[in-house]
């Protein structure tokens, strides 16, 4: 694998995650209580022994500068290494990135300069485990082009992702970005061709596009220099491939999950939680997830009640009830309050015990949850102040809400507390 190198595309604004990209790049935004969600395509590349990784972005990258800094330092004797590579304007390119493929288009003289023989091509916001070096051989051995990491999905699915047609040795025959009614149907494939039973075939007869490539480095290299127009990957500049190129497709069948909503990600972080055992495990010897060494203190817990929750590092929790949630770095929780179904994603600084006195005594909120306080369905983002017998339980069961003034939005009917942003005792959201 010292021939691969992996470029691991950051993403956009992040605006359908917003508010949690508000103050950092969606690679950075929290996950588990304890990683980031760059650190799953990252730790998938070490892992398959690729260790040249550049990550691409261009938004509130400073707090992911840093986590890369301070989690992924190689040794000097040898030669990999996880750097960022934010947008730039020189005089030859004086936009921003305009897509994916752009965004690596833009950096091809950076690229070209290294010997290698594939480039390995990621999203930066899917959690799944996967071991590279399987889909570099299946690329190696049928001589592909191109290939593509597809995932079997049933109909249900189907319509909201970009299908492909497969022919009998697992070539990429067709694509369409969508598709619903009869060009729908007309997408259905043999997926036993892929290593699928007959069973399984039949509940899922479609193979849907999971965002990650892998190239041919001349190949890429040719196909950004000669379609100077086409700005990305699945859309423009792979379905435009396929007549001329050996495109395949590489079947995985494991847990995947796209957390690029505020939706998906709150369900993929509280599914964590699932007994007896949850889709996604974080407790594998044999592929772990890397993440940044923080050196906290062990959480502490004072006459509480914890039902399938993970508890992260450094926290301290008193007499209070918390059930089917993931509570992260540092959180503190009061006495008498309530915690179901959310996701606390805990403070970046601990705030010293007697100045958190003193917030009392002067009517000030301390970082934390507060005494008295519910919270059902949410998201808490970091360093959120949230007061006294508080409940955010979104009474009126709104779908969608802007309340930027008052400190939090609603997505898809999760209440997301901004970061830093403070709740007054005795509110009810």
């Amino acid at each position: 694998m010292k021939r691969v190198l992996a470029i691991i595309l950051g993403g956009g604004a992040g605006t359908r995650l917003y508010p949690l990209t508000k103050y950092r790049a969606k690679p950075a935004v929290s996950l588990a209580g304890k990683y980031r969600l760059i650190d799953i395509p990252v730790s998938n590349c070490i892992n398959s022994e690729i260790l040249k990784i550049y990550v691409l972005t261009q938004f509130n990258s400073a707090s992911l500068n840093r986590h890369i800094a301070r989690a992924y330092s190689f040794s000097q004797f040898s030669d990999g290494f996880v750097e960022v590579l934010a947008a730039q304007q020189t005089p030859e390119n004086p936009s921003w990135f305009q897509g994916t493929a752009d965004a690596v288009r833009k950096y091809l003289w950076l690229l070209e300069s290294f010997d290698v023989d594939e480039f390995l091509i990621l999203s930066g916001d899917h959690l799944y485990r996967m071991d590279y070096r399987l889909f570099i051989e299946r690329h190696r051995s049928t001589g592909a082009d191109i290939t593509l990491s597809v995932v079997p999905i049933g109909e249900d699915l189907a319509s909201s992702f970009g299908l492909m047609k497969i022919d009998g040795s697992g070539r990429v025959v067709d694509f369409y970005e969508k598709p619903k009614g009869d060009a729908l149907r007309q997408m259905q494939v043999d997926t036993t061709t892929l290593g699928l039973t007959p069973d399984q075939a039949k509940q899922k007869p479609y193979i849907a596009s999971m965002g990650i490539y892998t190239f041919k480095r001349q190949v890429l290299i040719d196909l950004l220099k000669r379609s100077l127009d086409q700005t990305d990957f699945g859309k423009e500049i792979i379905p435009g491939s396929a007549k001329d190129y050996n495109v395949q497709a590489y079947l995985f069948d494991g847990y995947w999950e796209d957390i690029g909503t505020i939706e998906a990600f709150y369900r993929a972080n509280i599914a964590l939680t699932y007994q007896p055992q949850p889709p996604f495990s974080f407790y594998e010897d044999s592929a772990p997830i890397y993440t940044r060494s923080r050196y906290l203190p062990p959480s502490k817990l004072l006459d509480c009640q914890i039902i399938e929750s993970i508890i992260g590092e450094g926290c301290i929790l008193k007499n209070c009830r918390v059930a089917n949630s993931v509570v992260g770095l540092r959180q503190r929780i009061h006495a008498d309050c309530v915690i179901e179904s959310s996701l606390l994603m805990g403070s970046d600084y601990y705030e010293p015990s007697s100045e958190s006195s003193q917030h009392l005594t002067r009517g000030k909120i301390p970082i934390g949850i507060g005494e008295g306080s519910v919270i059902r369905k949410a998201i808490v983002d970091k360093n959120a102040r949230v007061g006294r017998n508080v409940q955010i339980v979104n009474k009126e069961r709104v779908e969608e809400a802007e309340r930027e003034d008052l400190g939090f939005y609603i997505r898809s009917g999760i209440v997301v507390v901004l970061k830093n942003a403070v709740i007054p005792d005795g509110m009810i959201i």
